[in-house]
């Protein structure tokens, strides 16, 4: 296990592989796409940031380079995995084949060719600087329905935020993210597709007012003060009005951008709506918007693990609306099956079933013991978490 003292990444090697001269080491400025990476990249929570064995694409390679990484190792053609070493120990042959027999695969999860990415891209910055044109309903129809057939390709039920990236600019990043997940979320909730459709055009759009907010307030490195998070406040009820008059655009989206902060408590705004009064596209959008806020990093604030942020949703029961949070919470998945995790116990384990209903809790395999953890079912594995 090697860390990055810049970033403090840790990478898992493996050195097990049968013909080790088709193993070598590449300095990020010399990476082509279409390389195969030969070590994963876990971050300070043990989550797998980039899989040993994940292809290389423009946008992993520029990641490499912000998190201050300056190489990698680069598998050549397919190297003979040697079962008995992980990165973190030797690992027994039973245990092996433990894990091997007990791995059951994630459901589907979307992902965004490069091609598609490049598109939704130019799509969602014409949509934020031309609010006006003539063809903008056309606009942001055409980039829905990039992101739904990425969702129906491989009959996508779950998203990985990370993989969707497609913009640096937070607030495009942040209506793709919040876009994809809502069209996930309203799928596995068994919406019709003309409604998943259209709830992705709502994420889309659902933050087009923040560009009528004073950008001193918007990017403001610090907490707002009562009056600045007025003035914020308002984005919701300016992107409405953006698109109320605009006949292309439905009224069912028109009404999810406008409520999708409002709280089923009614301590939402902008009209401090209670859950009857608000649509069934807002109370989704309100539940993924929250999730992508917390785990992406701002001017003003660090960002939150993925784990962190699904605990804070979890606590926020009398402001969200269930059906919407269970829909999420089974829509992502946090820990991949085949990354490795730290227990609480303090023993590495390897991930090889995941549960829609208790996503925190997925099954492991001790790579050391050897041990089954059902962290969800076994009762013996009750006082064991994932820290």
């Amino acid at each position: 296990m090697l860390k990055c003292v810049k970033c403090g990444i840790l990478t898992e090697t493996n050195y097990g592989g049968a013909r080790l001269s088709r193993r070598f080491f590449v300095r990020t400025s010399s990476l082509k796409v279409g390389m195969k990476i030969d070590q994963s990249l876990i971050d300070k929570t043990r989550r797998v940031l980039i899989a040993r064995g994940t292809i290389l694409d423009d946008y992993l390679i520029e990641a490499l380079g912000r998190l201050g990484i300056n190489g990698v190792y680069i598998r050549e053609g397919e190297d003979v995995e040697n079962p008995e070493f992980s990165g973190f120990g030797p690992v027994s042959e039973e245990t092996q084949k433990k894990i091997e027999k007990l791995m059951v695969a994630d459901r589907s999860r979307v992902t965004l060719t490069e091609s598609v990415k490049k598109r939704v891209q130019e799509g969602i910055s014409y949509l934020y600087s031309n609010t006006d044109a003539n063809d903008f309903a056309d606009a942001s129809k055409s980039i829905a329905s990039e992101l739904l057939k990425a969702i129906d390709a491989n009959d996508a039920l779950a998203v990985d935020i990370s993989m969707l990236k497609v913009s640096d600019e937070y607030t495009f990043k942040h209506s793709v993210d919040v876009a994809t997940m809502a069209m996930v979320v309203a799928k596995k909730m068994g919406f019709s597709e003309e409604e998943v459709y259209d709830i992705g055009v709502a994420g889309l759009l659902h933050d087009l007012g923040k560009s009528k907010v004073p950008p001193e307030i918007l990017n403001k490195p610090g907490k707002l003060t009562e009056e600045e998070f007025e003035v914020m406040k308002k984005h919701s009820f300016y992107s409405y009005s953006i698109l109320k008059n605009n006949k292309g655009i439905k009224d069912s989206v028109k009404l999810a951008v406008l409520q999708h902060h409002e709280k089923i408590n009614g301590k939402g705004y902008p009209m401090g709506l209670t859950s009857g009064q608000i649509c069934k596209f807002a109370k989704i959008l309100t539940v993924v918007d929250i999730y992508d806020a917390l785990v992406t990093e701002r001017p003003y604030k660090a960002a939150f693990s993925q784990r962190d942020a699904v605990e804070m949703l979890m606590a926020m029961t009398y402001e969200l609306d269930m059906d919407a949070l269970k829909g999420f919470l089974g829509s992502v998945i946090l820990y991949p099956v085949n990354c490795i995790v730290q227990l609480s116990n303090g023993e590495s384990a390897r991930v090889v079933e995941n549960y829609t209903e208790y996503i925190l809790r997925p099954k492991v395999v001790g790579l050391q013991s050897g041990r089954v953890y059902d962290l969800a079912y076994d009762l013996n594995c009750a006082n064991i978490i994932i820290p």
